[in-house]
């Protein structure tokens, strides 16, 4: 993490809403059209200078590139740099399996009727019917796009000033979720194989000079969809191989210049069978990294800061909890961001908390879930809630 300024940073998790102009290069990629290479590498640049200028300007600290590049999701762009992988369609009896993508979960279950109409209007219906298969020995093959974002992000954060910058990757549990093995011998190996290739992407960013923040939303959702009719404890047991990898992910990783993003799925539908925070606290924690991020701004959540006052935070770890929320177009209140802050701040210390988002504010390059406007309002927002406690927790009239 940067040096601590003796105030309460601020950043967020990374995604957010594309401009026109390259959703429209983003789109004619997806679909195979034929498109200009070097315009669209124009045109995303332009983009990340601008949108880096413009969390500046908004009083964040800590930027991102908006996740920019990544054509498909904050998770899914990863196939585009792995070896091994093949994508097909879900057979009939893997469409009613909970551990497929497509496949079950307990809020889709008890409110179907919403969901028909949630996959319908945001486009995910299309994308829930293909499975991934790992046919071949992983590696990554992704250097040059992370070369890219890598130069976009530092030479536009360098032009605005920023405090600091990170570049969201995916982790091992998240990045091919419900994927079918058929080449390792087994689960542990597979999950292993996929975490050498991601340590690939991980060692480029930090080598870089970047912070890298490990977004990983699959493993705590997955709890939905595995509980019942397996047990908390079964869970537990798939969730705590996953951490492993995570962590053999991370090897020779610095904690100090990484950051773990813990979600539940973060789409703006009910969330009204998420795991509780307490039941999985401990596994986050087990991530060997200087940072962790977690959903505390939504009212499933928000009730969960009193899980800080039973469990101890590691010493040298900072707590990046989530203060203004991406599901709603409401603008929370720079004093209820305070609010937060503080009492937070005053369970573990106020040198190890920074101010976050719940998640990202576009849920894919064509999927926002705010209006644009909405979420520079609830940025600026974050920032001056983020002042407002300084003040309180450094007995200053103001903060730098």
């Amino acid at each position: 993490m940067p040096a601590h300024p003796g105030r309460i940073l601020v950043t967020h998790v990374g995604s957010l809403i594309r401009p026109p102009k390259l959703v429209a290069f983003l789109r004619r990629i997806e679909s195979g059209e034929a498109y200009d290479a070097a315009a669209y590498e124009a045109c995303l640049r332009d983009s990340i200078d601008e949108v880096v200028r413009e969390q500046v300007g908004a009083g964040i600290d800590i930027v991102s590139d908006g996740e920019f590049s990544k054509g498909r999701n904050w998770a899914f762009y990863i196939h585009e740099r792995l070896s091994g992988l093949s994508t097909r369609p879900l057979t009939p009896e893997e469409a009613k399996d909970p551990l497929t993508q497509a496949g079950g979960g307990n809020d889709r279950k008890a409110f179907p009727e919403f969901y028909a109409e949630y996959d319908a209007a945001t486009g995910l219906g299309k994308r829930l019917g293909n499975r991934f298969v790992c046919n071949g020995a992983l590696s990554y093959t992704g250097q040059h796009q992370v070369g890219r974002d890598i130069a976009n992000l530092k030479s536009a954060a360098k032009k605005a000033g920023a405090h600091g910058a990170f570049l969201p990757v995916v982790a091992p549990a998240s990045a091919l979720p419900g994927g079918k093995n058929e080449f390792y011998e087994d689960e542990e190996s597979f999950l292993f194989a996929l975490a050498d290739a991601l340590n690939a992407e991980y060692r480029a960013i930090v080598d870089a000079g970047l912070i890298v923040q490990i977004d990983d939303a699959f493993l705590p959702y997955w709890h939905e969809k595995m509980v019942p009719p397996m047990s908390l404890g079964e869970y537990r047991k798939w969730a705590e191989l996953r951490i492993d990898a995570l962590n053999h992910a991370l090897s020779g990783i610095p904690e100090g210049r990484s950051r773990y993003h813990l979600c539940w799925g973060s789409w703006n539908g009910p969330h009204a069978f998420d795991v509780p925070l307490k039941d999985i606290v401990d596994l986050m924690l087990k991530v060997k990294v200087g940072g962790y991020q977690y959903e505390a701004a939504n009212p499933r959540h928000e009730h969960e800061w009193v899980v800080w006052e039973s469990v101890k935070l590691p010493d040298g770890k900072m707590l990046i909890p989530g203060c203004v929320s991406h599901a709603t177009n409401i603008v929370e209140h720079p004093e209820l961001v305070a609010q937060r802050l503080v009492r937070l701040a005053r369970l573990v210390g106020r040198e190890n908390v920074m101010a976050g988002t719940d998640c990202g504010f576009a849920q894919s390059p064509f999927a926002k879930r705010v209006h644009e406007s909405i979420m520079w309002a609830k940025l600026r927002s974050l920032s001056e809630g983020a002042r407002i406690a300084s003040a309180q927790l450094w007995g200053r009239r103001s903060a730098a």
